[in-house]
């Protein structure tokens, strides 16, 4: 969420950063939103006033009945319960035009980079850097869910009869493959210096509205019937919501914090061919970094964030590159946003496996974190990204390992997290 006073100053940076994010219907929204502040704030003045002139007109009234002067003190009685009545008339009015400006703000898009690329969507995004060799072997390199099939770990089918689609089991080798990467991710985390957190895994409503845009809120979140409660799409909501109505210690900045914890998507819409399996699921596992910061570090902290994980793929012999998110393709609390994909020798292209976001001060002035500075009080930053998100990721480092004879490498990293296992082999 912006903060007013740059739409009341600047609102023609704000059109046009909606411009740029190709949201035209939203344009209306920053002259309404002006028109009701101005009505507010004129609102509040009037009561402030009122306020001020019951006071001296109480304090009169006391004096006046030292004075014995009876009937001139019970006409200022009167006036003052007239004034009780006005004034209860203006708070109310004050709640209401709030309450507008709020659902406003709510939906004008955070100031994106100076340094974002304009684009539409995501077919626009920019390409940084790659990392690693792509290779393509000289053999054929089955769909991910065969592969997993191949070494009975994973069942659909069971899955389906007792959740539905868009659930699995893995099994075997590969279920402790899929434990491997998250706990070989958590201590990678660990070693950066991050404070290893397990979180909630369910988080309030007014958290939810805290963390993310309304949009994603429909198309994401799973509701907890008859409770105030959602389940988490990702763990960086709880972490972030951790700190909500908190004033920190500037002293004590930066939190640097990684969390595990399932998550649980809706996953709306039709999907393609390539999303079958395990790609596009309800349910997986992830490792996440969280970062809450003062506002002149997010930029180097976010640097610090993406690269961490292309670190971690490249450990895993995974290539992997970067791509800079567009204008269109930015959700609307981000600020800058970087996507590292993997690259998948079966298809001979490159897929998302996380995704590295700066969103400013736009979640902290949701969530009201505020940071207590030598020189007063100011909204913190914060950041996200992912670190490794199987069962996904799983089937970057299936293709990526897997050798003609239909073993598995295991690189020497994740090699004490399968009990010393230096190839999967079909049993």
């Amino acid at each position: 969420m912006l903060d007013m006073k740059v739409i009341r100053e600047n609102p023609e940076l704000v059109k046009e950063n909606i411009r740029k994010k190709f949201q035209d219907e939203k344009i209306a929204l920053v002259d309404q939103v002006i028109v009701l502040d101005r009505e507010n704030r004129e609102t509040k003045q009037k009561a402030d006033d009122l306020r001020m002139m019951r006071n001296k007109l109480s304090k009169e009234i006391g004096t006046l009945m030292k004075q014995g002067a009876k009937e001139e003190a019970m006409a200022k009685k009167a006036q003052v319960q007239s004034m009780a009545e006005e004034l209860a008339q203006l708070e109310e009015k004050e709640d209401q035009l709030a309450e507008e400006i709020k659902k406003i703000m709510m939906v004008i898009p955070n100031l994106i980079d100076p340094s974002v690329p304009i684009g539409k969507d995501d077919s626009e995004n920019v390409e940084l850097k790659r990392y690693g060799e792509p290779v393509v072997p000289d053999f054929d390199i089955p769909y991910h869910s065969e592969i997993m099939e191949a070494f009975d770990g994973l069942d659909l089918d069971s899955a389906r009869k007792v959740a539905g689609n868009g659930f699995y089991y893995l099994m075997g080798d590969i279920a402790r493959l899929h434990s491997a990467v998250i706990a070989y991710a958590r201590d990678f985390m660990i070693d950066k210096g991050f404070t290893y957190c397990v979180p909630p895994f369910m988080i309030r409503s007014n958290v939810v509205t805290g963390v993310m845009s309304f949009a994603e809120m429909e198309s994401m979140m799973y509701k907890i019937e008859g409770e105030d409660l959602y389940l988490i799409g990702t763990s960086e909501h709880s972490m972030i919501g951790k700190f909500i109505d908190t004033i920190l210690d500037e002293n004590k900045l930066p939190y640097t914090l990684t969390s595990y914890s399932p998550c649980f998507r809706k996953e709306k819409g039709a999907h393609g061919i390539e999303e079958r399996g395990v790609y596009r699921i309800h349910q997986f596992e992830k490792q996440e970094m969280v970062v809450v910061c003062r506002p002149e570090e997010s930029a180097m902290w976010f640097e610090k964030l993406y690269q961490y994980t292309v670190e971690l793929f490249r450990s895993l012999d995974i290539p992997v590159r970067t791509l800079e998110c567009c204008s269109g393709d930015l959700a609307d609390l981000k600020c800058k946003s970087v996507d590292v994909e993997a690259w998948s020798p079966r298809q001979k292209k490159y897929f998302e496996v996380g995704s590295c976001s700066n969103l400013t001060d736009a979640q902290a002035r949701r969530l009201k974190i505020r940071v207590n500075g030598k020189d007063g009080k100011y909204f913190a930053h914060t950041l996200n990204n992912t670190v490794v998100a199987p069962p996904r990721m799983l089937i970057a480092f299936l293709e990526n390992n897997l050798n003609a004879d239909g073993t598995i490498n295991i690189p020497e990293a994740l090699q004490p997290y399968m009990g010393g296992m230096k190839k999967i082999v079909r049993k």
